[in-house]
């Protein structure tokens, strides 16, 4: 394959992962040919000479694999072909395996029409921003490592239910509904389930790339309402939902009510925290304040930091945490596991600490303190005036005197709640959330930021949820 076809648009090089379009202008086989070329030229010139390669089970996904591999060898690199796996799974090999390099053919819980590529360097640590303006600059000049590499399949599924079973202690048989909305864990979640000790009642767990039901994508209130109502019907002690590829978790109560990761993690840090008092926990900038205030009342150290998981595997290293809690669903696993965000093995430890004390998770979310939380709104942005308006208004809320954490745009502190507005950083999107100790102060604080919106023409007046 030729690499002087195609040029590739720096668009879909985004902070921390590759994503675009199925279309013959932004993602084909010849793009991920070179975007081959230019990842291996980048791991060579870090003496990292081996990799694993996975895919998820995207209609593209299997073609784009095999040009992404042709452009590894061509740089001298040595291939393990993992096949159709979840990104956590593509992680977890580069443990078993002993890997610094790691490539995952996936566009995670975007809608059918999507693909992409996501890039590691170092255990499960993802390509951030600047490393993938790098590898852009290869591909841009053309400036590449030439070798002759070798592939090998290497199926790991076994291996990996195995490793994860032994990881969790589940007491009684819980009674879970398993939601994979056809995509990639479809393959091995059920079988994980079983093997751990769970009855697995099964919901669109047949793979089909078309996504015929909806997005999988546990942030989404299509596939949390579904999932909900199924455990209902079938009287599940919980529901348990998982994305496209298999990194975000989504859980339901008992009751077929959706609980967003900052509350049902509360089971699982109290479990830690007994365990290891004085562990940090990092939590990004969407997170319920009620997660801060357990974290503190239970012996913990609680961190807000950046949303992206990039960013929050970023600060785990650097803090030396023992978790880390993205609202997206994006779940990091220190204590027991590896430390990346695996959707399957968090809702495990889940199932664990609920099966510990007997409970329900409606039960034990009785004994937290109540905050008044709106949904994660977006608002349509161009990208280009996204970031620059977020920052606008940490400005203007600082100049006014409030307390503002700005490193994700600007989370703002009101007396007795807080509001957040960032530029997300997938879409043409601001992204909005709010929070209060009483209902009326959360409509107060939602209108100070639609009003402040209203002199941004750029800036869409219609918020969806989802």
């Amino acid at each position: 394959m030729t690499t002087r076809t195609t040029k590739i648009k720096p668009s879909i090089f985004r902070e921390y992962d590759i994503r675009g379009r199925e279309t013959p202008d932004e993602l084909n086989e010849q793009v991920l040919y070179l975007i081959g070329c230019g990842y291996g030229t980048f791991l060579k010139r870090r003496s990292i000479d081996r990799l694993v390669v996975g895919r998820d089970c995207r209609g593209t996904s299997e073609l784009f694999q095999k040009s992404l591999i042709e452009g590894l060898l061509s740089t001298g690199l040595e291939v393990l072909d993992l096949g159709m796996v979840t990104t956590p799974m593509l992680y977890w090999s580069q443990f078993h395996h002993k890997t610094l390099g790691g490539a995952m053919v996936t566009a995670s819980h975007n809608p059918a029409g999507w693909n992409g590529v996501k890039l590691a360097v170092g255990y499960s640590l993802t390509t951030n921003s600047e490393q993938l303006k790098e590898i852009y600059q290869l591909i841009d000049k053309e400036d590449f490592a030439e070798g002759h590499g070798k592939v090998t399949a290497t199926p790991i599924d076994t291996e990996y239910v195995a490793d994860l079973v032994k990881r969790v202690n589940i007491k009684g048989r819980p009674r879970v509904l398993l939601n994979t909305g056809n995509g990639t864990a479809g393959k091995i979640g059920p079988r994980l389930l079983k093997e751990a000790g769970i009855e697995v009642l099964e919901l669109h767990t047949r793979i089909d790339p078309t996504f015929p039901h909806y997005t999988a994508n546990p942030s989404s209130v299509e596939m949390m309402e579904d999932t909900g109502a199924r455990v209902r019907e079938q009287k599940a002690d919980l529901g348990i939902a998982i994305d496209a590829d298999g990194d975000r978790l989504g859980i339901t109560d008992e009751n077929g009510n959706t609980i967003w990761p900052d509350l049902f993690m509360i089971p699982l840090i109290r479990q830690l925290l007994q365990k290891k008092p004085g562990s940090k926990i990092i939590f990004d900038v969407k997170c319920s304040a009620a997660l801060e205030d357990e974290i503190c009342e239970h012996g913990g150290v609680p961190v807000m930091w950046k949303t992206g998981h990039s960013f929050i595997k970023e600060k785990i290293s650097e803090d030396k945490a023992a978790l880390g809690v993205e609202l997206s669903g994006h779940i990091f696993m220190v204590q027991d596991y590896y430390g990346f965000d695996d959707a399957l093995f968090a809702g495990l430890k889940v199932i664990e600490a609920l099966s510990e004390r007997s409970q329900k998770l409606s039960q034990f979310l009785s004994t937290v303190p109540q905050w008044y939380s709106s949904p994660v709104y977006n608002a349509y942005c161009a990208d280009e005036e996204k970031y620059k308006i977020a920052s606008e208004l940490a400005d203007e809320f600082k100049k006014k005197g409030y307390k503002v954490f700005d490193l994700s745009g600007a989370r703002v502190t009101f007396d007795g709640g807080w509001g957040l507005v960032r530029a997300s950083s997938n879409l043409p999107q601001l992204v909005l959330r709010f929070e209060a100790r009483k209902e009326e102060k959360l409509s107060e604080i939602e209108n100070i930021f639609r009003d402040m919106l209203k002199k941004y023409p750029s800036v869409g007046s219609k918020w969806e949820t989802g």
